[in-house]
């Protein structure tokens, strides 16, 4: 018997509570160099894509097996560097579009489902306050970069493709907030970088039409060792982890506190001096809640001022 996503017994909310998580923790959480110090009036397009496939039960306890997706992303995202107080400050911009396809197997019933459309802008402004002045390129070709302490505030933007009535969406319908702490300390060739930050979401209430939707506070942590080559060439090693986010529908416990750990592999490779490509890997190490999947991520990157 095959049955649509939508067709799933309203009683399973873990199901969509997943992809909500998903969609808010998704690659943009694993990113290296995110405080590097750069010249200001810089301007940075990147285009991205990426795949990714998993087993995503979220509930042991639930009468599902077999919970696979496979999403397709594409991406599209601009930076821009400037100076604020003498401090070199960036914003940047990232609008994704997914193609996702998925199966389960919910009481011996066969499921699946397709969904295609944007998912929810993200919106990053950040400052770093110690060690890297706002500089102009001259300027910035004398300078080395020594500890690196900057601040962070990334905004999820409901722009994504939401059904109401469907229990599996790309986006969200509710607006996302990561305030972020960041230190990036030189080592001669060798960068390491930690962050630590906190998601706040507001609710969503048009979750299943009239159901109202809340998330408690999902706290993040990223780890970063990152080599640099002489041409520029540098390669990466990534680590993450993420605790917290219990959910609750109508005022009704309906999902389990997150606690997962991920890590991952970075390649970045310069074509000229304003152009490069970066592949990207990661993995799953440990879960309590679903998102044991495996992404790869390639993107090309175009710097001009």
């Amino acid at each position: 018997m095959v049955l649509s996503f939508r067709d799933v017994k309203r009683d399973i909310l873990s199901i969509a509570t997943f992809f909500m998580l998903c969609n808010a923790l998704s690659a943009q959480d694993l990113e290296p160099r995110a405080y590097a110090n750069m010249p200001k009036d810089g301007n940075v397009i990147v285009g991205s894509y990426g795949f990714m496939k998993g087993d995503v039960v979220s509930e042991p306890t639930l009468p599902i097996e077999d919970f696979i997706i496979s999403s397709n992303n594409l991406a599209v995202g601009y930076m821009h560097t400037f100076g604020l107080a003498d401090k070199l400050a960036r914003v940047q911009v990232v609008l994704p579009f997914v193609i996702m396809d998925g199966h389960a197997t919910v009481n011996g019933d066969k499921i699946t489902g397709n969904r295609t459309g944007f998912g929810d802008m993200r919106i990053r402004f950040g400052v770093n306050l110690l060690g890297s002045p706002a500089l102009d390129r001259k300027e910035f070709s004398k300078y080395q970069q020594k500890t690196i302490f900057g601040v962070s505030l990334v905004t999820s933007v409901p722009t994504g493709h939401y059904e109401s009535d469907k229990r599996v969406n790309i986006g969200t319908n509710r607006w996302g907030f990561k305030p972020e702490v960041g230190i990036s300390k030189r080592f001669e060739h060798v960068y390491a970088e930690l962050y630590s930050g906190v998601w706040f979401y507001t609710k969503n209430d048009e979750f299943l039409v009239n159901k109202e939707m809340d998330q408690n506070p999902v706290f993040s942590f990223q780890g970063h060792v990152n080599y640099y080559f002489k041409n520029q060439m540098w390669v990466g090693i990534n680590a993450n982890w993420f605790s917290g986010g219990k959910t609750i529908v109508d005022d009704l416990p309906a999902g389990s506190i997150i606690n997962s750990c991920r890590i991952g592999a970075t390649w970045s490779v310069p074509l000229s001096r304003s152009q490069s490509v970066k592949l990207q890997f990661n993995t799953g190490v440990f879960k309590s809640l679903g998102l044991n999947y495996d992404s790869v991520m390639l993107s090309y990157q175009y710097i001009f001022f």
